[in-house]
């Protein structure tokens, strides 16, 4: 089977990927220690995508969690589901890239780069057919930026026939008043141009107005904008568990395309004729838009 490598980056990056860990363990009906325990068959058909079965019919996340201060990786840690990731999976420095590209890339982040690129040669020699990784990042900060952006670029270099898709997501003034934002997420675009097949753009304002004026909360946290994103990234990665190249090539009909669009649609009911036709338009119309216009 064809097996994806995720791993998550930064802040606002490593946070979301611990909650998109969550919603995915939940729908393979896997419980905070690992143990399966759902009520189909089908929970455990494509399970080794994401996951390897350790000892004792344990599942362990194919993910690696990078940051260039401990605090997330603390964060995590106490989650939810803090155990059921691998330990030496965690790969962080003390420092912070406090908020500077550069420092991401070319300083604090290149330093603790290498460290990063051993844990990901471990995952994928225990994959039996790698299709390519997955990166959560945030662009405002120095570390999912400035140390994304490079991580990404080694990657590609080592492997150049895998997959890299990532959720990339960008800053606002809205959630954050760091003024350097919009120069790290704009030095970073072009290494996704080069150096990622896709990129799922995710627009933090879009996120703050959706909790604000559709899901009516008043004063939106993190929190609140990663269980949003994270529930469209588990809809958009349901390919990623079947054939990851073939839907990628039908969605990249062009070579020199590489960002997507994505939109969010609560629905009561999958069979209701009527909601089935009109659920794709009203999902890209703007207001549904993980993304501002």
């Amino acid at each position: 089977p064809s097996l994806v490598l995720v791993y998550s980056c930064l802040q606002q990056g490593g946070q979301l990927g611990g909650t998109f860990w969550e919603v995915i363990s939940d729908e393979h009906g896997i419980d905070p220690t690992g143990s399966y325990h759902g009520d189909s068959e089908l929970q455990l058909e494509r399970i080794n995508v994401y996951y390897n079965e350790a000892a004792g019919n344990k599942y362990v996340p194919r993910a690696i969690l990078v940051d260039l201060e401990p605090g997330t990786m603390d964060s995590v840690r106490s989650g939810p589901f803090g155990q059921i990731f691998r330990p030496d999976n965690f790969v962080f420095g003390q420092s912070g890239a406090g908020n500077n590209w550069a420092k991401g890339h070319y300083t604090e982040g290149a330093e603790l780069v290498d460290s990063v690129l051993d844990v990901v040669r471990k995952e994928s020699e225990s994959c039996d057919c790698l299709q390519g990784f997955q990166l959560t990042h945030s662009l405002g900060g120095g570390t999912g930026s400035g140390m994304g952006t490079l991580l990404i670029s080694k990657i590609r270099e080592e492997y150049p026939d895998r997959i890299m898709n990532t959720f990339s997501v960008m800053p606002s003034p809205k959630v954050s008043d760091t003024v350097v934002e919009p120069y790290n997420a704009t030095l970073s675009v072009h290494q996704l141009v080069e150096n990622t097949d896709e990129t799922y753009c995710i627009d933090n304002e879009a996120l703050y107005d959706i909790c604000f004026r559709t899901l009516k909360l008043t004063t939106p946290t993190y929190g609140d904008l990663n269980h949003l994103v994270s529930a469209t990234m588990s809809g958009v990665t349901t390919y990623g568990e079947w054939e990851l190249w073939s839907v990628h090539h039908k969605l990249l009909l062009r070579e020199s395309f590489h960002c997507s669009s994505v939109g969010s649609l609560p629905q009561e009911t999958l069979h209701h004729e009527l909601l089935q036709h009109k659920s794709i338009p009203q999902a890209m119309v703007p207001h549904n838009l993980l993304q501002g216009e």
